[in-house]
């Protein structure tokens, strides 16, 4: 019987631990949402965002992402946030998907402009950069010629040796430069 009494303090220990260590967690990160005045900006793909996901300006978390939704007439993703009214975005911002890491999670990057006017609230960015793919980079580093090389008979860039209507190489045509360039 005494066992039984080990183990339920035990287990009653470890419950405890573990709801102090959930507390602590909540508490010293940054993810609860930012209140502040809201902005939408529409990009041609949002890969990687969610509601909830961070809004940064200079790596400083300043908002956060609210909500997500696809435009009907663009089929652009309009993504509305909630910015901390400590910080005025000039109407120039931009507005950038950026990954934290390699394989890490993904946030709302803004580049503020040197503009004098600055965006209403309920106002949209203008500017905005969609994510970099990088299954499609990975694809794209697989399936090219290797060192760039061309296939026989595909030519090249006016100018280049051997290619019709390209010159000598390191010789101009007449009134340029090499490679065509005036």
């Amino acid at each position: 019987m005494s066992g039984n009494v080990i183990e339920t303090v035990m287990g009653a220990v470890v419950l405890v631990v573990a709801a102090v260590f959930l507390f602590f967690a909540y508490s010293t990160s940054q993810v609860r949402a930012v209140a502040g005045y809201p902005v939408t900006a529409q990009f041609q793909a949002v890969d990687g965002i969610r509601d909830g996901s961070d809004v940064r300006i200079g790596g400083v978390k300043v908002g956060s992402v609210v909500s997500e939704r696809l435009d009907p007439k663009t089929f652009l993703a309009t993504v509305r946030m909630n910015i901390n009214p400590d910080y005025k975005l000039p109407d120039d911002t931009v507005a950038e998907i950026i990954s934290s890491s390699l394989l890490g999670d993904k946030y709302m990057s803004l580049v503020p402009g040197g503009s004098d006017k600055d965006i209403a609230p309920g106002g949209q960015i203008k500017y905005t950069q969609a994510p970099v793919s990088l299954e499609n980079l990975i694809g794209q580093m697989i399936f090219s010629q290797p060192g760039g090389q061309k296939k026989p008979g595909e030519g090249g860039a006016p100018g280049e040796a051997g290619v019709p209507g390209g010159g000598a190489a390191g010789t101009a045509p007449p009134g340029g430069m090499p490679g065509g360039l005036k």
